[in-house]
């Protein structure tokens, strides 16, 4: 990765880590400025490793300003130098580009420090990840069991829950298929009341904050109607009762819809909507039991018309088969040419040996 962006420290900064091993400093910032990496501050130790890291590392950070903590702890390796904890802080509001950057030359970084005296490593997206409490929580969960499978944990998810509500597959599961989020109790009795033919239309929206399917509207909504409930700023999942006839038969079926915006959205938004349909259609289709009929993803409003779910629902078929063309013969070699046929002779001995035919004769 560090030949990735070729980013090394500067002279500064390796001067530093050259006499930041004696054991006074606590720890260091570092950055990325010029294309370098470069020592920002630092702290020289007060007291014990707890009370100095809620002392200076919390302080250290920056809202949308990935950057790089180096933590002395009090511990010491085999080789009697001193363990240290690299800390990683990129957090989400911060650019893309920022964090590809600063996870590019993480490898850099901790061969210039000494890869040997890194201890631990921990990768922080919000304020609570650099607290000691959210220290203590990365090393618990570092040295905790493997996670259940998503099947054992729908399986306890059922089991501890009623069965009305307990229709949401587990917070932050991570499967093969997506991200489920758990949905909200009112989003299943508007789905649950859709089944039931109560109403025609929901509208669900991801809680990014939270990491939660919410309710965001539902109601009796006509087809003309349909375009105006597509927001143009935001994604949305959307559930439609779409009555309409077909070959003279009255016909209702469930659509749902993934209306994602061009440009307008966040790439983490995106990333969500897109990672959480899966999971979500899943929950409803085997959870709930709402059978839906066709999927469909589109851009903006204008496009859901009758005549466009019509023709998603009942492709028409294609009534004009081109006829098969004979295939040509083999090329005009010019004119046909006539041969004359062989007479056969009537007495096979006689046109062998002419001279006996005359001879008879005489």
């Amino acid at each position: 990765m560090s030949h990735q962006t070729g980013i090394r420290a500067n002279e500064e900064l390796k001067k530093f880590f050259g006499k930041c091993r004696d054991g006074k400093i606590r720890v260091m910032k570092i950055a990325i400025e010029n294309e370098q990496l470069s020592l920002l501050s630092y702290k020289e130790k007060k007291g014990n490793w707890e009370s100095d890291y809620e002392k200076f590392v919390p302080g250290l950070v920056e809202a949308a300003q990935p950057t790089f903590i180096l933590f002395r702890l009090d511990t010491k390796s085999d080789t009697t130098a001193y363990d240290w904890l690299l800390i990683s802080w990129s957090p989400d509001d911060s650019p893309v580009r920022q964090k590809m950057l600063y996870a590019s030359t993480k490898a850099t970084l901790k061969q210039e420090f000494g890869s040997g005296q890194i201890s631990e490593e921990l990768h922080a997206t919000v304020e609570d990840d650099v607290t000691l409490r959210g220290l203590t929580k990365s090393r618990v969960c570092a040295t905790s069991p493997a996670p259940l499978s998503m099947r054992e944990e729908e399986m306890a998810s059922l089991s501890n829950t009623l069965a009305d509500v307990g229709i949401g597959i587990d917070s932050r599961t991570q499967t093969l298929g997506g991200v489920a989020f758990p949905v909200e109790p009112k989003a299943v009795a508007a789905i649950q009341n859709l089944k039931m033919k109560r109403i025609n239309y929901v509208r669900l929206k991801i809680d990014l904050s939270n990491e939660e399917i919410l309710l965001d509207h539902v109601g009796q909504v006509s087809v003309g109607g349909l375009p105006s409930l597509v927001p143009s700023q935001t994604a949305r999942y959307h559930l439609f009762n779409f009555k309409h006839t077909h070959e003279e038969d009255v016909l209702e079926s469930i659509v749902f819809i993934y209306s994602m915006p061009g440009d307008c959205c966040s790439v983490k938004e995106k990333m969500l909507y897109s990672s959480c349909k899966a999971p979500l259609l899943e929950t409803i289709t085997s959870s709930i039991g709402l059978q839906i009929e066709k999927r469909l993803e589109i851009d903006n409003g204008s496009e859901l018309t009758e005549d466009y779910l019509q023709d998603e629902l009942h492709p028409k078929k294609c009534l004009h088969r081109p006829k098969f063309d004979k295939p040509k013969g083999p090329p005009n070699r010019g004119a046909r040419r006539i041969t004359k046929a062989q007479q056969t002779p009537k007495n096979r001995d006689t046109a062998l040996f002419p001279e006996t035919k005359s001879s008879l004769e005489s």
